[in-house]
């Protein structure tokens, strides 16, 4: 009978939300999955929170140009170094309940074409490579804000308010990769990041006026590459700041002005050191929720500060479309739709 009771309730108050909103909700923190590329910058909303149980899969597409390798989150600059990159990632994402708090698990499998031409101990190269980059996990685990959604009710009663979470990011360096070549998809060396996003939700919480501000210092960390075009490639820890102002235009479409500060992450290639970094990107993100289970994002990010021969220039645009999906949320809509 208890049971009985907490399904009537929760299909009272599915009846009371449209479709788009209650599975947009559900997926939104899913949506867009890229913690590497494009000045290793993590899109807007990425930390929202779902309904534990939550899937996604992403398909993502970025083009990138610069004067060091971009799908490289440490960014080793190489003076007049021309480099496009073409890339496609595929991934997967859950959302699960730990502890009465929300564990975020994501992975990601980049894949592509990378060409161009660069300089590394006064070598020069104009090379390519195609294949598959090195694939990235990401662990999070919510710390303050709302505890694991694990019903509609909790779903539909969901606030950011002001959420922090603590993630760790790994690379596998099992990509390919060409000891010859100083352009590659892979990168031969482990590297990932500790971060800890924040969102601070800015006025009501009601589909189509929603606003946050999401700000997530990180620090990557890298070890040796000892076989990089012969000599040992060494990088100091990279230190990192995001920040996205994000804003709904409708129920279904949002947009996002984002920036990215990088700071050290010297690199040296037997003993002979590079500039650290210290660098300022800005840039833009658009959303729009397609149906009930599929979003739809596209985002621009440029380097402001790069007049130096030294400094690192870089661009990117990125295209992503993802599927998303929940059994609970797809049980009530079978249910309203009468199968």
């Amino acid at each position: 009978m208890k049971a009985q009771t907490q399904r009537h309730r929760e299909g009272r108050y599915f009846a009371s939300a449209t479709p788009s909103r209650l599975l947009g909700n559900a997926i939104v923190a899913l949506a867009i999955i890229c913690p590497v590329f494009a000045q290793a910058q993590v899109p807007p909303r990425f930390y929202w929170k779902s309904l534990s149980g939550a899937n996604a899969v992403p398909v993502i597409f970025q083009s990138l140009n610069g004067n060091a390798n971009p799908v490289d989150p440490a960014h080793v600059v190489s003076v007049d170094a021309d480099v496009d990159a073409n890339v496609l990632v595929a991934g997967y994402a859950k959302m699960l309940p730990l502890f009465d708090r929300t564990l975020t698990l994501a992975v990601l499998e980049p894949m592509g074409r990378i060409s161009g031409e660069t300089t590394v101990a006064g070598m020069s190269y104009d090379q390519d490579a195609t294949g598959f980059g090195d694939p990235m996990i990401e662990a999070g685990i919510n710390l303050i804000g709302p505890k694991a959604m694990r019903s509609i009710p909790d779903l539909l009663r969901y606030e950011p308010k002001l959420s922090l979470d603590l993630i760790f990011d790994i690379a596998f360096p099992i990509g390919e990769y060409d000891n010859d070549q100083a352009l590659n998809l892979g990168q031969n060396r482990w590297y990932g990041r500790v971060g800890a996003p924040l969102v601070w939700q800015i006025g009501p919480w009601v589909p189509g006026k929603r606003t946050t501000l999401e700000v997530l210092p990180s620090v990557w960390l890298f070890s040796d590459n000892d076989d990089y075009v012969g000599s040992t490639l060494s990088t100091d820890p990279m230190f990192q700041v995001e920040g996205h102002l994000t804003r709904d235009f409708t129920e279904h479409f949002w947009g996002s002005l984002d920036s990215t500060y990088i700071a050290g992450g010297k690199s040296s290639v037997e003993g002979e050191e590079g500039d650290s970094l210290n660098n300022v990107g800005v840039g833009f993100t658009l959303g729009y929720q397609i149906n009930d289970n599929i979003s739809l994002t596209a985002g621009y990010m440029a380097t402001v500060n790069d007049s130096a021969p030294t400094d690192l220039q870089m661009d990117g645009f990125r295209l992503s479309f993802t599927y998303g999906w929940h059994k609970i949320v797809e049980g009530q809509k079978r249910l309203k739709s009468g199968e």
